[in-house]
């Protein structure tokens, strides 16, 4: 610098020295200038190991507990303004990042195969749910979410509902990037007795558990269990996927009573069982505050599909189950399939209000759902407004906890930055598949196309309760949308014959009448 001064100070010169003088000035304001890029590009750089929110340093990743809830509906949590009293889920939300427009599957097994694999779920061949008596899982050439944690040196636990394939050892948890896994690998089970479809369905690491007790609180106490006994040495991904509030409606008395005074009787267990799932998150959330972790540990909430209730099913149908339902009352059906087509089609009750259906469905209560990611001290509480998917989960918790996908080509994007910040991104159009249809989301717009042949388009920010088709204004929109589903990646659909299903159901509860799935090989 002083050498510029220099220069400037002597700068009434003439001739020839004039010119060499200009010279040198330029030549130092230069030199200088490159000084102070590169001080500003340090100094960016300091800013973005340091502060930004994306992490970097191998000992400075966080923990990561992925908590997913089974049938809840939009309206089933307080944070949406519902009846039932969740404070833990609404604490967290308002702590947190409220994803107002979270986009799932239909139904579980293909929402969980796409937080596992960050896939779409049509495209690995999950349309439905698997049953228990599906030979298949999802295909082994997808490497799930965990194996990438434990690439990067992370503890892996699971907790609760797997549903992507168990009749092979090379579908189940373990084998798929859990170091450990507790719960059951069914779609659904009784809360206290733990059977599904004639099956006890309770294990811990594969081998077969006869425990007492109530679900959601046997999944609460393993959590607890592994966050205070893991490896403080090493960060920890926890997925935490509670059957609650999923049927048959079962709840400890104490819970029911709270709710006394709703006078449907599905609703009060709904409501029970959702309150206790809450309780179980609290108790989770405050073992993570006593073991001083909270600031450590990014947790993202969500529900695997929209509440189930009687929206999804045909009138028809439905009539006919009705009449049954009020001539046999208490009594079960005379056969097991009717009686499993009564309960789930007459007996579920989430409330997905204000949007339209529920579980099964294409509709908004079908795939849209509560969820919220909090990760206090680097995340501040926020709405978020954009468009994020189940797809988005794998990629984004990866990006979060600064671990490199690896190459793996990815259908789901990257939304970490958008959260973090409250930025827009772009996002790729949703694909999703159902009971009644097919649709595709491509904000605001919505297409479904519906098994009767039907061709919709909704504005869902103008009319996110879908009761105003505008298909026939917009032509060429819904052309396009619909080369969008026709052209969408598809392999062929993991299914069972019908006649397998109907024949040996997947009850939920019930008496023992077969070996514990567990010892399936």
């Amino acid at each position: 610098m002083t050498d510029l001064f220099r220069l400037l100070k002597n700068r009434t010169v003439s001739g020839a020295d004039r010119s060499t003088a200009g010279m040198d000035i330029k030549c130092v304001v230069s030199a200088y200038a490159n000084i102070f890029a590169c001080l500003a590009i340090a100094l960016i750089g300091l800013y973005l190991v340091l502060l930004s929110p994306k992490l970097s340093a191998d000992n400075s990743r966080p923990n990561v507990i992925l908590i997913v809830a089974d049938d809840l509906g939009w309206n089933d949590v307080g944070f949406n303004g519902s009846d039932i009293r969740t404070p833990h889920l609404d604490q967290l939300a308002n702590d947190g990042v409220q994803l107002e427009r979270f986009y799932v599957q239909p139904s579980c097994s293909p929402t969980r195969s796409e937080l596992m694999t960050g896939q779409s779920a049509i495209s690995l061949g999950v349309i439905s749910p698997f049953s228990k008596q599906q030979p298949a899982g999802v295909p082994e050439s997808h490497r799930f979410l965990p194996q990438f944690f434990q690439s990067a040196g992370y503890q892996t636990f699971m907790v609760g509902k797997w549903h992507l394939g168990f009749r092979a050892p090379r579908f189940r948890p373990n084998a798929r990037g859990f170091d450990h896994f507790y719960g059951h690998v069914t779609g659904g089970i009784g809360y206290w007795d733990h059977v599904n479809g004639g099956g006890l369905d309770w294990q811990r690491n594969g081998k077969t558990l006869r425990e007492q007790g109530y679900t959601t609180h046997l999944m609460r106490d393993e959590a607890v269990r592994l966050i205070e006994k893991r490896d403080k040495a090493r960060p920890f991904f926890l997925y935490l996927a509670f059957n609650a509030p999923h049927l048959p409606g079962e709840a400890p008395e104490a819970s029911l009573a709270q709710y006394s005074a709703l006078s449907n009787r599905d609703r009060q267990l709904h409501a029970a069982m959702v309150t206790e799932m809450d309780a179980a998150i609290g108790t989770v959330m405050q073992s993570v505050s006593d073991q001083g972790i909270s600031k450590d540990t990014l947790i993202w909430f969500l529900s695997d599909n929209g509440g189930l209730n009687p929206s999804f099913a045909p009138e028809g149908i439905k009539r006919v189950m009705a009449y049954l339902d009020e001539l046999y009352g208490d009594e079960e059906l005379p056969l097991q399939i009717l009686e499993f087509v009564r309960v789930n089609m007459l007996h579920g009750a989430g409330d997905n209000a204000p949007l339209r259906a529920g579980k099964q469905s294409v509709y908004e209560g079908g795939i849209r759902v509560p969820a919220v990611v909090s990760w206090p001290g680097t995340l501040p509480p926020a709405r978020y407004n954009g468009v994020v998917s189940a797809l988005d989960v794998l990629p984004t918790l990866l990006s979060a906890s600064g671990i490199s996908a690896d190459g793996s080509d990815l259908a789901g994007g990257d939304r970490w930055y958008s959260l973090a910040e409250g930025a827009d991104s772009r996002v790729s159009d949703y694909h999703v598949i159902g009971l009644d249809g097919e649709a595709m989301v491509s904000f605001p717009w919505k297409l479904v196309m519906g098994t009767d042949g039907s061709t919709q388009l909704y504005n869902l920010e103008a009319d996110p309760s879908e009761t105003l088709d505008v298909a026939t204004l917009h032509p060429a929109r819904v052309d396009r949308l619909v080369a969008a589903i026709d052209s969408a990646p598809r392999a062929e659909p993991i299914n069972l014959a019908l006649w397998t299903l109907i024949t040996d159901p997947d009850f939920f509860g019930g008496e023992e009448d077969r070996p514990p799935w567990t010892e399936i090989e």
